[in-house]
């Protein structure tokens, strides 16, 4: 595996912790995780590039080891804390960013309220939540309320044995020795015993105020540089993937310069499916 280190910046008033790979003054390629995931998740994908890139992927606030924040997430932080990020460590050169499920909707939205910052657009996943209706939004703020109302925990598991388990019951394509890697960049030792996931349990909670597509779409169409979308072939049960034909086109058009490509054998978690395969479009398109 290609070594990777750790540092932590400053960010909003928490600390975010940012993995490396390769070499500062090697060509730059920012990789953001997605939901209930860490930083490290991309080492396959790293491995897997043939190319030299000083890759930076962070630990979005409230995963892995970025600090907890105390007023709880919403989609605008994430907005924020990429916008930081790449003031830091980008801040002349327009960046070439990957995100996978929702690190892509944050790139993607971000792509078009910023389009001067962001040179090329990878999307593994993550094109856009799911369609809520207006009217549902009494419903939702209902339930969030009642969540307001209740601490929110993880289950420890006994081992970390038992957390690769969990990890290959999620993904069955998931290697044995996959799944032994991820498992302690996953969780860490409990306070009394066995393992607790790296995040936030406010995580599982919902956001206060449920996607509206129509606000999204009016991001994609300002993006100023090419997108690509990689998505896996297995179906799952999520957001652009309940559109009809006809919605997922809509879906499409609104992004300006847009290629799609559609991998085999893999299903959302396409980076641990398919590294290679998934490295090989990310550097050509990047490159």
């Amino acid at each position: 595996m290609k070594p990777s280190r750790s540092r932590y910046l400053a960010v909003h008033g928490l600390g975010m912790h940012v993995r490396e790979w390769g070499e500062p003054g090697a060509p730059m390629l920012f990789l953001l995780h997605g939901w209930m995931d860490v930083s490290a998740s991309f080492q396959f994908l790293v491995d897997a590039f043939e190319r030299d890139w000083h890759v930076v992927a962070p630990d979005w606030r409230g995963f892995g080891l970025s600090d907890w924040a105390a007023h709880g997430y919403e989609f605008p932080d994430y907005f924020a804390d990429l916008d930081a990020l790449l003031d830091r460590l980008s801040p002349e050169t327009p960046a070439s960013i990957v995100g996978h499920s929702m690190g892509g909707n944050v790139l993607m939205s971000y792509a078009g309220v910023r389009p001067m910052r962001v040179a090329r657009v990878v999307s593994l996943e993550g094109f856009g939540g799911h369609r809520h209706p207006p009217e549902r939004a009494p419903e939702h703020l209902a339930a969030w309320l009642a969540q307001q109302r209740a601490p929110v925990s993880f289950r420890p598991y006994p081992s970390l044995a038992e957390v690769a388990r969990r990890l290959r019951m999620n993904n069955p394509r998931l290697s044995d020795t996959q799944a032994a890697f991820l498992a302690p960049q996953w969780a860490r030792p409990a306070a009394h015993e066995g393992f607790v996931l790296r995040a936030d349990p406010r995580h599982k909670q919902l956001h206060a105020q449920q996607t509206r597509l129509d606000e999204v779409f009016a991001c994609w169409l300002q993006i100023a540089c090419p997108v690509l979308w990689i998505m896996g072939s297995d179906p799952a049960n999520q957001g652009f993937r309940l559109d009809t034909p006809a919605q997922f086109a809509q879906r499409r058009a609104q992004v300006p310069d847009l290629r799609v490509e559609t991998l085999g054998e893999c299903g959302h978690m396409l980076h641990h499916d398919q590294p290679r395969a998934v490295a090989r479009l990310i550097e050509a398109f990047v490159s």
